[in-house]
């Protein structure tokens, strides 16, 4: 039984420090909960593997990914720098193993139709601040409310409506200017660093893990950082010493150990060559075994794999062309349901994926033309060129 009088009027300040607390967790760029269970998600870069990642549409934080590739194209390599362009845009700390500070100006840049689309929802959302603050006190009667409260309002809508995944062209680089985040290298993996290691000195591997949780021991709580290992175990980046199975797997272990004691503030995206060490081998599998989430890229072997991507402005056609297909292993799931794996084209037939200038690595549905097509298209182009000629 209640005890409060019907006509008392309840104090807003509870209300406006839950909502405070609300707008505090959900201020973090680039970070959105998951459709499925809520849990805190992040964009790997990619909108189409975002979509693959168990029904979370997005990477969730405190998880990996191992993506292996075969022949010597670097689809892979792809993926991880738009792993690293949207931490940057997004603000967050990436640390990079086994490459050097000139792959800072790889990554890929912001599209125009990106900066014209946030420049004008920027505006809008200014100018309906402007006008409406006048008129919020009309909903509670001609009370007056506190600006303050108003202000944070407003500020968590906008924050909301930013925007997760951005659009990137790689025939672009990143801007100084766009670029909010900090990014930091660890060339030690380079067999040119690694001449004068003695049997004392201790692992690049272990320096790194421990430079990492060291940042994020003494950084703050709302600080999202992503870790790119690129071409792990390449003979050009690592030294025969670096590659014995019980450095690595230590590695991979401490690597997964960091993601579960940080499960709200750390991400890791790691590719190695699988011509080198195949699925087949139990090494591998260990290093699947460690993983959240495995991937797996073939390229086709034609002319179109080497040939440099479609523009934004070519034919519809000839951005569908397949590069490659892509086979999912293991995907981050976390509750009964099976992460929503099912509901996705993952779990029912073969992926292939396509470079585009515009969109990036795309990944969609592999399928077949039906019989006959081909022959089709090639009678009506001849019968187009016959009519050409006089």
């Amino acid at each position: 039984m209640s005890f409060r009088k019907r006509n008392a009027v309840i104090s807003s300040s509870n209300l406006t420090q839950s909502a405070s607390s609300k707008t505090e967790n959900a201020s973090i760029p680039g970070v959105r909960p998951s459709p499925l269970d809520g849990r805190s998600t992040t964009s790997t870069g990619t909108a189409s593997l975002d979509s693959l990642l168990a029904g979370h549409a997005g990477l969730p934080l405190g998880t990996s990914l191992l993506i292996g590739e075969h022949g010597t194209t670097d689809f892979a390599g792809v993926l991880v720098r738009y792993y690293a362009a949207e931490g940057m845009v997004q603000g967050h700390q990436i640390h990079v193993l086994g490459l050097h500070e000139h792959w800072r100006h790889e990554l890929p840049g912001l599209s125009t139709d990106e900066k014209k689309s946030s420049g004008k929802s920027e505006s809008s959302s200014d100018d309906k601040m402007k006008i409406a603050w006048r008129y919020e006190s009309l909903a509670s009667g001609g009370a007056p409310r506190d600006r303050n409260a108003i202000q944070r309002q407003s500020n968590s809508t906008t924050g909301t409506s930013s925007i997760f995944c951005h659009s990137f062209d790689l025939t672009k680089r990143l801007h100084p200017t766009d670029a909010k985040g900090q990014i930091g290298f660890h060339p030690s993996m380079s067999i040119s660093g690694l001449s004068s290691r003695t049997k004392d000195s201790p692992s690049p591997f272990k320096q790194f893990i421990n430079d990492v949780a060291y940042k994020l021991g003494n950084s703050p709580s709302s600080w999202i950082h992503r870790v790119i290992v690129p071409g792990l175990l390449t003979p050009t980046s690592y030294s025969s010493s670096s590659t014995r199975p019980e450095e690595v797997l230590q590695f991979l272990h401490a690597l997964r150990a960091l993601l579960r004691q940080y499960p709200a503030r750390l991400t890791a995206i790691v590719t190695m060559p699988l011509s080198l060490y195949p699925r087949n081998t139990g090494f591998t599998r260990w290093m699947e075994l460690l993983s959240d989430g495995v991937f797996e890229l073939i390229p086709l072997q034609s002319s179109a794999v080497h040939a440099p991507p479609p523009s934004s402005k070519s034919d519809s056609k000839s951005d569908e062309q397949t590069q490659g297909l892509m086979k999912v292993h293991g995907l981050p799931i976390f509750h009964e349901k099976g992460g929503g794996s099912s509901e996705s084209y993952a779990a029912h037939g073969d992926l292939s994926f396509s470079l585009s200038r515009s969109k990036g690595l795309v990944i969609k549905p592999f399928y077949l033309p039906p019989v006959g097509e081909d022959e089709q298209e090639k009678r009506m182009s001849e019968s187009s060129k016959g009519n050409m000629d006089f």
